[in-house]
């Protein structure tokens, strides 16, 4: 384990802040090209994220909290599960952070030159291997007890396409079982599966995917909306037929229905970020009793998927559900009991409207969604523990990072 930061050691890294600020993206940046020049770290990785700049700018907006919050670092324990999480997804070990620690200092050494002091760097440096002692610690309690939980594994696993359904023109399920017909782990609603993929013509790829399936089932399913112009999506919605394998991680994630509660719940979605949302609402039906809402915006009827599915949970009484068409000419027909439709997209004021003090909100979707959501949700002051969110792909906007 490190030894704690020293006072002189954690004034300097909160001195640094202003230069992170103006240069944290170009010192990120470097640091991918140094760390993804090793083949060995650079098959961890989302290169779609790479070439659209999206990682960079997250790493930077993390390394920013993380020097801005150096004197209270209490406050970004969500960031930290989440981050050790995601490289559990992925399979990171504890051999692969040396390699970070020599990119990133490089990078901050290259971007920043005389200004990167050796006083700088030492703290850097010590700061690094602060933090990584911490993740590296976590990680490895992720790991225990995915081996120790029944089907549970550690690595990649190979899974078998069982079926695949067409939920909307853009979206597609996959029902996924293991090849050595064993049990699985029971996932918790809100979960992801991380898988490796071998895409032809590309490199290994890694990509994450919600579950969509109740918990506890004998399988996994995965629902993935065909993204124009990717790697990934494009060849699971064309290429991947029943009987295909992939290669998969154990259940991650801490975006997770929170099981042991009973209070209200209000799921707050917008395009795929529906998927976990179905997986809560199979196990809030399974479970019953509590009040539960499901809002989710959609461009038009025929590109929400599962609308049936909601429907007919509304109709048995376990939910109230309010669906959103942005697209829509001013007329939606008629969901059925327990459902209203609204014509156009979610809007914060319909939110101030509607807000139940009482509830948890979970909230997933696009960045800018996000963004409108909780912002309001904060605004009229709901306490953070009643406002829960998840990124899908890399968190590139400041005000959800932390």
């Amino acid at each position: 384990m490190s030894a704690p930061l020293d006072d002189a050691t954690r004034a300097i890294i909160g001195a640094t802040v202003p230069a992170l600020k103006a240069h944290g993206v170009d010192i990120t940046t470097e640091m991918y090209k140094r760390l993804l020049a090793h083949p060995q770290i650079r098959d961890l990785f989302n290169m779609s994220h790479q070439r659209d700049g999206a990682q960079p700018k997250a790493l930077a907006l993390a390394v920013l909290a993380y020097a801005e919050h150096i004197d209270r670092l209490g406050a970004l324990g969500g960031m930290v599960e989440r981050i050790a999480e995601k490289h559990v997804g992925l399979n990171i070990l504890p051999e692969h952070y040396p390699y970070v620690a020599e990119a990133l200092l490089g990078a901050i050494a290259q971007v920043l030159g005389d200004a990167a002091t050796p006083e700088i760097l030492d703290a850097w440096g010590k700061a690094y291997w602060f933090l990584a002692d911490i993740l590296i610690g976590r990680e490895k309690q992720i790991y225990d007890a995915h081996e120790a939980e029944p089907g549970g594994w550690v690595g990649w696993r190979a899974f078998r396409v069982r079926a695949r359904r067409q939920e909307t023109p853009a979206i597609v399920s996959f029902e996924l079982v293991p090849v050595d017909g064993g049990p699985i782990a029971r996932h918790k609603a809100g979960q992801y599966l991380s898988f490796r993929l071998d895409v032809p013509g590309h490199e290994t790829q890694r990509r994450n995917y919600s579950i969509s399936s109740a918990p506890g089932a004998d399988h996994y399913r995965i629902s993935v909306r065909r993204a124009e112009g990717g790697v990934v999506s494009p060849w699971l919605h064309d290429s991947v037929r029943e009987g295909a394998e992939l290669q998969v991680a154990n259940p991650a994630g801490d975006f997770v229905l929170d099981e042991a509660a009973d209070g209200a719940v209000v799921l707050l979605t917008a395009g795929v970020g529906l998927t976990p949302a179905v997986s809560m609402l199979a196990e809030l039906a399974a479970k019953a009793g509590r009040s539960v809402r499901y809002v989710h915006g959609s461009d038009t009827p025929e590109t929400a998927a599962f609308v049936p599915d909601v429907c007919d949970l509304a109709a048995r009484g376990v939910l109230t559900a309010d669906f959103f068409f942005a697209h829509a000419d001013g007329t939606v027909q008629d969901g059925g009991p327990g459902v209203t439709r609204h014509a156009g997209r979610i809007g914060t004021g319909w939110l101030r409207e509607t807000l139940d003090r009482e509830a948890t909100y979970y909230i997933c979707g696009p960045d800018a969604f996000m963004r409108d959501m909780v912002g309001t949700l904060r605004a009229v002051e709901l306490p953070a523990a009643q406002i829960r969110y998840e990124f899908f792909g890399s968190a590139v906007d400041p005000e959800l990072v932390v």
